[in-house]
This record gives C-alpha cells, sequence and structure tokens, in this order.
C-alpha cells in the first residue's frame, strides 16, 4: 500500500492556503491549488458478482488533488503537475495517480509539451472517433466525475499556429490501454469466462512500437474544421486462445491499428453542427479472419446543439460503425460467442437545466443502441453550495435486449452515486 504519497499529497495541499497565486521578485512564480472529493456508488439491483470486489458498494474513494504550476519570466515555459492521492474502501488500498506533470515551452508560433498529459481531439459528446488516446470506463459507468474518463499518455507534443492553417503532432513512446471494467467488480459479458488462466501481452517501448498522432486544423468559411492521422495500437484489447479447439489460456493483445480521420464543427440551422467520420485500419488483420483482432472499420456521427430557452440546452447525436469483412468475421467466430453487427449504431440525447443563478444543474445523458436494442441513462443534479463546495447525485442505468451487447451486458451494474467536493 502506497501511504505515503497520499501523506505527502496532503502535506501539500495544506500548503495552499499560503502558496497559491504566490509570486516572487525573481521573475518566478508558484500556484497551488487542488480539492478533496469523495465518490461513492451503491448498487440498485441487489445483485452482487462473484468476483473478489463484488460488493452492495460499488465505488467508496477518497481523492485529494494537488495541482501544482510554476512558471518563469525569463522564458515563455511553465511546469505542471496533477497529482490525486487515493483511498480506495472497496479494494482496500491507498495509492497514487498522476494525472498530469508536463512541461510547457513557447517560442513565436511553436509551443512544445513534454511529460504525461491529457489530449482531446474531435467533436464527439461521449463519443470518440479520432479521440484515440485512453479511457477509463470504469470511472465512466461508476459514478466518478467526467474529467476521469480521460487518461493521460507520456509523450511530446509540438504545435504549430498560423493564421491559416494550424498543426499538432504527438509523439507517445509508452502505450497506455483502456480501463475497462473486470469481473472482479462488474457484471459482463466475457466469451472465454471458463478460462481462468489469463495474462496481458502490452507492447514493449520501443521505437517500432512508438505511437504517432497527427492533427490539422482552422477556420474555414466559420467552420472549425480538422484532419488527423494515427498510427499505433486498439487501446481495448482482443483476446487471443491459445488452442480455438481446447482453450487453457488466454492471453489479452493490443494489435496495430492506424486511424485516418476528420471533422467539421460550427454556428448552422439555429444552433451547433458537429460532422465527424474516421477509418480503422487494423493493420494485422486487413482479411477479418483472425477472432481476436478487431475488423477494420469505418465510423462517423453527426451531432447538433442548441439552446431552446434560457439555462436550457439540448444537444442530440447519430453515431455508427460499420464493419469491414463481415463475412470472415462470422466465419471466424469462435463457437459460442455472441455474434455483433456489421451496421453498429447509437443514438445519444442530452439535456441541461440551470437554475438559481446557475448554483443548480440538472442534466440528463442518454445512449441508446437501435441495432443492439441497449441503453444507458446517466441523469445528475449538482449543486454549488459555495465558491469552494459542492455536491452532485447520478446514477448510471444499465439496459438492453441481450446481456451481449456494449450497454446490456452491464444490466446488473445499475448504480446511484453522490460526489462530494471540496476546492482549496
Amino acid at each position: 500500500m502506497l501511504r505515503f504519497p497520499a501523506l505527502l499529497f496532503a502535506a501539500f495541499a495544506a500548503m495552499a492556503s499560503v502558496a497559491s497565486g504566490q509570486e516572487t521578485g525573481d521573475g518566478w512564480g508558484v500556484d497551488v491549488r487542488g480539492f478533496a472529493l469523495g465518490t461513492y456508488a451503491g448498487r440498485t439491483t441487489g445483485r452482487l458478482p462473484s468476483g473478489s470486489e463484488g460488493r452492495a458498494l460499488l465505488l467508496g474513494e477518497e481523492r485529494l488533488r494537488l495541482d501544482l504550476t510554476a512558471w518563469t519570466d525569463a522564458v515563455e515555459a511553465e511546469a505542471r503537475v496533477k497529482l490525486d492521492g487515493i483511498h480506495d474502501a472497496v479494494a482496500g488500498d491507498f495509492d497514487p495517480d498522476l494525472r498530469e506533470a508536463y512541461l510547457d515551452y513557447t517560442a513565436e508560433n511553436l509551443d512544445f509539451r513534454l511529460g504525461r498529459q491529457i489530449a482531446t481531439w474531435g467533436v464527439g459528446d461521449l463519443l470518440f472517433i479520432n479521440d484515440v488516446f485512453p479511457k477509463d470506463y470504469v470511472s465512466f459507468f461508476s459514478g466518478r466525475p467526467l474529467e476521469y474518463l480521460k487518461v493521460g499518455v507520456d509523450g511530446f507534443r509540438a504545435r504549430y499556429s498560423s493564421d491559416v492553417l494550424n498543426t499538432e503532432a504527438l509523439i507517445i513512446p509508452r502505450f497506455e490501454p483502456d480501463t475497462l471494467p473486470a469481473p472482479k467488480r462488474f457484471f459482463l459479458y466475457d466469451g472465454y469466462a471458463f478460462v481462468t488462466n489469463r495474462s496481458e501481452e502490452l507492447p514493449d517501448t520501443t521505437l517500432g512500437n512508438t505511437e504517432i498522432a497527427l492533427r490539422f486544423y482552422g477556420n474555414f468559411g466559420g467552420f472549425d474544421l480538422a484532419g488527423y492521422a494515427y498510427r499505433g495500437r486498439w487501446r481495448s484489447p482482443g483476446q487471443r486462445a491459445d488452442d480455438p479447439n481446447n482453450v487453457t489460456r488466454v492471453t489479452s493483445i493490443y494489435p496495430p491499428l492506424s486511424v485516418y480521420g476528420i471533422s467539421a464543427q460550427g454556428q448552422a440551422l439555429g444552433g451547433v453542427l458537429s460532422l465527424e467520420g474516421g477509418y480503422y485500419d487494423s493493420r494485422d488483420d486487413r482479411s477479418g479472419d483472425d477472432p481476436a483482432i478487431p475488423n477494420s472499420q469505418a465510423r462517423f456521427l453527426v451531432g447538433y446543439q442548441k439552446q431552446l430557452w434560457r439555462d436550457f440546452t439540448l444537444g442530440a447525436q447519430y453515431y455508427a460503425e460499420i464493419l469491414s469483412n463481415f463475412g470472415a468475421y462470422k466465419r471466424s467466430l469462435p463457437a459460442g460467442f455472441a455474434r455483433g453487427k456489421k451496421y453498429r449504431d447509437l443514438v445519444t440525447v442530452r439535456l441541461t437545466q440551470l437554475l438559481a443563478h446557475e448554483t443548480w444543474k440538472l442534466s440528463l445523458f442518454a445512449f441508446y443502441g437501435p441495432a443492439e436494442n441497449d441503453y444507458l441513462l446517466r441523469p445528475k443534479v449538482t449543486y454549488k453550495v459555495s465558491d469552494h463546495l459542492s455536491a452532485a447525485l447520478g446514477a448510471n442505468l444499465f439496459g438492453g435486449e441481450k446481456r451481449t451487447t456494449l450497454f446490456g451486458q452491464f444490466d446488473q451494474d445499475d448504480n446511484a452515486y453522490i460526489n462530494l467536493r471540496y476546492d482549496f
């Protein structure tokens, strides 16, 4: 148990009232901020998974955030660290979580960032096509604040800005996978549930495995347009069986992937229109006949957002994935496995109402999959007690016709949660 880092974070946080916004006479300064956060999510179905962390309390944790920024007037440079100390009551652990830690440097039209950083690309609202960076779906499905959906990567970013076209490149030497629900804490579908001998094969940190992401963007005709290219790996694993006819061992693998895409966003039809598309090139299985590797696929979304009346906003999206070589996928599917769809789509709706001078926020985000007939509902109420204290009450409600689809598999993981946050 890593108790010392958590105590260290607390010591730094206690300095915030003294150090916050401090500047020196030598042309440098430091700003220390942070927050204390409690998140507690309880199951509402009365069912408990059989895993080692299958309890009525799906999530019970306290976090202490240290957010430190240091700068100097001698050069256009800034350093920032976001560090969480976490107590997990369900697992009984104390752990650190380094959210971000990077150095920024600016020189005229160029700026650089080196270190652990969170990248956000694309125009989708909780739907990701060209945002190929890691996500934490355990956080998303169990009530942590939305910022914890994104996971930082260790890398180097270079950006060039001009009046016509901007360019951004991100180089990531070390692979970071998605964080996915596991059977020790969630009900979920696993075609190899009968196999207990499991392992994970993460890519080595080598020059050949270095991820490269490129983005070109600018404003043209009142629309923000962007083009994207990525060469790396699938962040959610495929499952490789040692012997398809007599499976005794399953290895999680992260096959090579390239993504090419475009997006556009701007004012239209009295609101904001968003368009995005991308092609996922599964480089190690372009024929589609390897059941351990996802097939290549095309993805697209159309979104629209509009304020219907004062402090009330409606957002809606349509998203789809079209699987390549569907015939080869069907032929290679292991016996007894649930078969996916050639065309899988999602419809989302976001409703947001602000009340009482924005101290109350009522929201609903709903996912519905027409092709698979499943859904996820995320209602939430947030109250800002003061400039420092806030509370939120919400839920994650899953359902579906089958227990093998994206949201249907979590049908027994419905939960209600509360977030309590104090900023300092």
